[in-house]
């Protein structure tokens, strides 16, 4: 980190260790807030962001609005901002993340320090105004600088590395946590459309088909007099109406019995015997065979 400050080299630190490492250093201060820089150390860089955000509490004031108070909680570990009644962490800026620290030498209210946003990545540079104790909590937070290093030196860099592959396993942890969710939203997607797809092709099937699974038959056609036409073989498998009806069966050609109009049987003289005619016609009849019979003897 880098200081605007200068200290002697055999000045003592104002806080013993164990406050800073086992516990913090609280501070009372008002925020004026934080504004991104382009650099992430410089005088003139906390300078301009000091003069930005003054200008910017000029105008809130004059609308009637007050700078809100914050308690610092400073550690080895970093700087936290909280709200003073409520103790709810506002930000925490953690010690690796601080790159420039500085008291302003022309208002002695002023302290500021810029920070390494961990989500964006950008360097913001946060403002404070306190009366009376601007150089000590920048003094305070160099300390917090020099027991954190010497800690490192002291454990062979290993609590360092160890916290940033801490770090970088919830990161990942938290990575793969969204990737495995929207991996099963994509495979529930994908199942519902294979459902609605089975469900298309099932409803098609069973218009085609009978409930029964068959295939329905299909009816015979009809004539205009809505007859079925004749066929040869339809007397030996059964063909239903339209209604439903059966058909009644065709009688045999040998068993029906043929009549006139009157209700008399039809005389056919090739296909019946003597005693098929009446008796005036069967007289007749033999009185013609016998003339025959004589004329032809005479000749």
């Amino acid at each position: 980190m880098n200081r605007a400050f200068s200290r002697k080299k055999d000045k003592t630190w104002m806080h013993t260790p164990e406050a800073l490492s086992k516990h913090y250093i609280p501070y009372n201060a008002k925020f004026l807030g934080s504004t991104e820089v382009e650099q992430p150390k410089g005088t003139e860089v906390v300078r301009d962001a000091v003069r930005k955000l003054k200008f910017a509490r000029h105008i809130k004031k004059s609308e009637g609005q007050k700078i809100p108070k914050v308690e610092l909680q400073i550690s080895i570990y970093g700087v936290k901002i909280l709200e003073p009644k409520t103790k709810e962490v506002q930000h925490n800026c953690q010690l690796h993340r601080i790159s420039f620290c500085a008291d302003d030498k022309t208002d002695k209210r002023i302290f500021t320090f810029i920070c390494k946003d961990s989500e964006s990545n950008k360097h913001l540079c946060y403002v404070f105004d306190s009366e009376k104790c601007a150089e000590e909590i920048t003094l305070t937070i160099g300390q917090a600088f020099d027991l954190a290093y010497r800690k490192f030196l002291e454990s062979g860099g290993k609590d360092v590395e160890t916290r940033k592959q801490i770090a970088g396993l919830q990161k990942r942890s938290s990575r793969n946590s969204r990737c495995w969710i929207q991996d099963l939203e994509t495979e529930n997607m994908e199942l519902k459309n294979k459902v609605q797809d089975l469900e298309n092709r099932l409803r098609i099937t069973q218009v085609s088909t009978s409930p029964a699974g068959s295939v329905m038959p299909k009816s015979p056609s009809t004539d205009i007099f809505d007859m079925i036409p004749f066929s040869p073989v339809s007397h030996q498998s059964p063909i239903s109406t339209r209604n439903g009806t059966q058909p009644p069966p065709v009688p045999s050609r040998s068993a029906e019995i043929k009549r006139d109009l009157f209700g008399a049987e039809p005389f056919d003289p090739f296909n019946c015997g003597a005693g098929d005619f009446p008796p005036d016609i069967q007289s007749k009849l033999d009185e013609m065979q016998r003339q025959r019979w004589r004329g032809s003897k005479w000749d």
